[in-house]
């Protein structure tokens, strides 16, 4: 999964960091609320983990700022605050959790798998082919067609937004963490993930992007 945590405690922020990356997962981590919404795309993300009290921005100001782009993402607060005004005001924003300081990150990842697992399920995409959400997994026939972790993530992708075409900017934010990489690279990799298919359901949508069309 892809986690967007925003938290201005330099060490509170790393050490989440450090820890789900650890188990496999990919973390952009900003102490700035303000930076962060300058260089992220919001619907990149599986979940937001946002700290309330932050000085540029709030957490509050900031996930309303999020939820423009990417309503359908949880997000879970992060709060030293303990009065339930606080805890009212992030479920009135429409906060799926939130977890109060100091945490241990065991208990974070827990809430985070269960607001992000409970929503995955392996999603068909043809008759043949299905593609686990939650472990990231491609099936043909009920056999699992061996991917690299690109390969992964680029159909992770397309399968969150089935039936819609994502944009080759987006692909560079999500598969390649925004490295600069030119669109034949793209076209190189679209490639030999095809000639591991039997079936060509990846579409090519020109000057746009890629796609997999709803059944």
């Amino acid at each position: 999964m892809k986690i967007l945590v925003v938290e201005d405690d330099i060490f509170i922020g790393e050490s989440i960091k450090d820890y789900f990356e650890l188990q496999g997962n990919r973390v952009d981590y900003y102490s700035s609320p303000l930076k962060a919404l300058e260089e992220i795309y919001p619907s990149n993300y599986d979940i937001f983990l946002i700290d309330i009290n932050m000085p540029e921005m709030n957490g509050y100001e900031f996930y309303n700022e999020l939820k423009n782009y990417a309503s359908d993402v949880p997000v879970i607060f992060i709060t030293a605050y303990s009065d339930i005004e606080h805890i009212e005001k992030a479920f009135d924003l429409g906060a799926a959790d939130y977890i109060k300081k100091p945490f241990e990150l065991k208990e974070l990842e827990l809430r985070v798998k269960r607001l992000v697992f409970k929503k995955t399920n392996c999603v068909k995409i043809t008759e043949n082919y299905k593609f686990d959400l939650g472990k990231l997994k491609l099936f043909y026939k009920n056999k699992e067609v061996d991917l690299t972790q690109n390969e992964k993530y680029f159909l992770e992708l397309l399968v969150k937004n089935i039936g819609q075409v994502v944009d080759t900017n987006t692909l560079r934010d999500y598969v390649w963490d925004g490295k600069d990489i030119c669109n034949n690279t793209i076209r190189t990799h679209v490639k030999k993930l095809r000639s591991k298919l039997k079936e060509n359901f990846i579409k090519n949508v020109r000057g746009s992007g890629y796609k997999i069309e709803k059944q």
